[in-house]
């Protein structure tokens, strides 16, 4: 079934693959924050409350992706009050204005695998609770923002898209290819890496089945960071030696950022994923980094 959906964050990393993705089997209504520039686009004022032209009153789904980036620069003060502010305002704005039409019947928000909080070893799956720490307390607040929507919701706790042109994967592969990268700390951390095509197709499955709450978005199979290292540095031909030196990332990041988002241990797996029967393209690492690099 085609449907009309909203997109806000449509021109970010993860944005501009999902409307990619969708743009073809469904209508794309782009939120932008600056004057409109076609009949897809709707400029929006997350603080004002308002979206021009028709709203939401046509729209059949929203997807919400805004948030400034969580490890683009160190957490000041400032900074955190923005990471917050960015996510939870645009959110809360999103579903009062959901729940003011009878159109929207669905909500997919933005969240991600810093609920959890560092894990350690230990497998998680949807049921596991809030974690502890700045980045924790974010994503609470972010999902909480969607309460008043009053429509089927989905938390879309995302881990790590991989895919050369941005996030994870991309901020590494300088490095990387001048034989520079290397394990972070011991390397014994987990990742819950996924491969942006199984994002984007995740995703699309979301908005077709009778799924809410939160949903995992990561491969059925984390690895450690030592293990990523080291396909990673297999399939580019450059050694991997050399650990990243971590007094450096904290004076460059600042010591919490390092430990809740770039040290954190997350073993997450996708549970509701599985169960409603969403086939992976790429269940292993080096499937997955090869398409990454090749894309």
């Amino acid at each position: 079934m085609t449907m009309r959906i909203a997109i806000s964050g449509s021109s970010g990393f993860l944005g501009a693959a999902l409307v990619e993705r969708l743009e073809g089997e469904h209508e794309i209504i782009r939120l932008v924050r600056r004057p409109a520039r076609s009949p897809l686009e709707r400029r929006w004022d997350p603080e004002a409350g308002f979206i021009e032209s028709l709203g939401l009153t046509d729209i059949d789904a929203v997807v919400n992706l805004s948030g400034a980036g969580i490890a683009d620069r160190r957490w000041s003060e400032a900074r955190r009050r923005e990471l917050l502010a960015s996510r939870v305002r645009a959110t809360r704005t999103l579903a009062r204005l959901i729940a003011a039409e009878d159109r929207p019947a669905l909500f997919l928000s933005g969240s991600a695998v810093g609920f959890y909080g560092s894990t350690g070893d230990h497998v998680i799956d949807e049921t596991a609770p809030a974690g502890t720490g700045f980045l924790a307390d974010l994503c609470r607040q972010w999902e909480a923002a969607t309460a008043d929507a009053g429509v089927r919701t989905v938390h879309l706790r995302t881990g790590l898209p991989l895919d050369r042109a941005g996030g994870f994967l991309g901020k590494q592969l300088p490095l990387f290819r001048l034989g520079l990268g290397g394990p972070m700390g011991d390397g014994q951390h987990w990742l819950p890496w996924i491969a942006l095509e199984d994002w984007v197709n995740a995703v699309a499955h979301v908005l077709t089945e009778d799924i809410s709450g939160p949903v995992n978005l990561s491969a059925p199979s984390p690895v450690t960071n030592a293990e990523f290292t080291a396909e990673l540095g297999r399939q580019l031909g450059r050694p991997t030696k050399l650990p990243v030196p971590l007094p450096a990332l904290r004076a460059i990041f600042g010591g919490q950022l390092v430990e809740e988002a770039l040290l954190a241990s997350n073993r997450m797996v996708p549970g509701k994923l599985l169960e409603s029967g969403f086939e992976f393209s790429h269940w292993t690492l080096p499937s997955a980094l090869s398409a990454a690099l090749e894309r």
